[in-house]
C-alpha cells in the first residue's frame, strides 16, 4: 500500500483481466477482506440494435413521437 493509499495489481492479473489505465473497479470492503470487481458498461449501441431487431421480429411499431415521450 503506497502512501497515498494506491494498491498495485499484479501484470498478470491485469492481463488476463484485461485492465488498463481507466478501467473502473468496484471496490468492496468487509472486515479484514478487500475484493474488487471489473466494471463492465454495457455497449448502448449494441443494446439498442438488439432491441430494435428484436422489436422488427415481432413486428412492433413506434412513431418518433412515443419514442421522444420515453426518453
Amino acid at each position: 500500500m503506497s502512501e497515498k493509499g494506491q494498491a498495485v495489481i499484479p501484470k498478470s492479473i491485469r492481463e488476463e483481466l484485461e485492465i488498463k489505465p481507466k478501467t473502473k473497479l468496484l471496490v468492496y470492503g468487509k472486515g479484514d477482506t478487500i475484493i474488487m470487481k471489473k466494471l463492465q458498461l454495457p455497449d448502448l449501441k449494441k443494446e439498442w440494435e438488439n432491441i430494435f431487431k428484436l422489436m422488427d421480429k415481432k413486428e412492433l411499431k413506434l412513431s418518433n413521437a412515443e419514442i421522444q415521450k420515453e426518453i
